[in-house]
């Protein structure tokens, strides 16, 4: 997406912003041709730019972290007269596959080890987007989608959809768990187990998985 955007105006100076290194190092070699691109560490929580900005782009990013009400308009009042705050998350979390996190987090077998990780939908109801943002924008457009993915059969022979929350949801409950592997394997398996039966697969191996995404585009007003 930042190369998009970089590609999009290339006239503009383009900052990617993210806390972890890794991803940072990553980035910055999949955009070490881009002259108007920098990317620096910097906690989305607490950012705020020396000077507005003409656009405050997301995608996937805001959902973890907590206190919307206050984090939305903040972010607002960072963009310049005109600009956009433009955000996609995830809002699945009432679904099969993040349901079944809590479960077992909380089941008598892992609660002592994980249930302090369980927290409550990050993301709200695409209402209360409107509201908070309304005051400082010009015009607000909220809504959902909801993407019917198939996800095709694993060579490993793992449940699709396990493979596809183990690479979001589930990577703070394998941290609690640090080098422990036994550990990492049983919550894995007792989480598979759910999933199994709430997302059974097709003829072919693959798995239907619904997944429901807000968007929010907002256009902040003249001051």
């Amino acid at each position: 997406m930042t190369r998009l955007l970089a590609r999009r105006w290339p006239g503009a100076a383009v900052v990617g912003i993210d806390n972890s290194e890794a991803m940072l190092s990553k980035a910055r070699a999949a955009a070490s041709d881009l002259a108007n691109v920098r990317f620096e560490a910097r906690d989305l929580a607490t950012v705020s730019p020396e000077r507005s900005v003409d656009v405050v782009y997301s995608n996937a990013a805001l959902h973890w972290l907590p206190d919307h009400a206050s984090l939305f308009p903040r972010l607002a009042r960072t963009v310049a007269d005109g600009g956009v705050l433009a955000v996609q998350m995830p809002r699945n979390f009432d679904a099969p596959s993040h349901v079944a996190v809590a479960e077992v987090a909380t089941s008598e077998r892992w609660r002592a080890r994980l249930a302090t990780m369980v927290r409550a939908s990050p993301v709200a109801a695409p209402e209360a987007y409107f509201r908070w943002l309304e005051p400082h924008c010009a015009s607000v457009d909220v809504w959902e989608t909801i993407y019917l993915q198939r996800l095709a059969a694993r060579d490993d022979g793992e449940h699709p959809v396990v493979a596809f929350v183990s690479g979001t949801w589930l990577l703070p409950f394998f941290d609690r768990l640090g080098d422990d592997v036994e550990a990492r394997r049983n919550f894995l398996g007792d989480y598979r187990e759910r999933i199994a039966r709430a997302y059974p697969r097709e003829p072919d191996g693959s798995t239907l998985f619904p997944f429901r995404r807000l968007f929010v585009v907002a256009v902040a007003r003249t001051r």
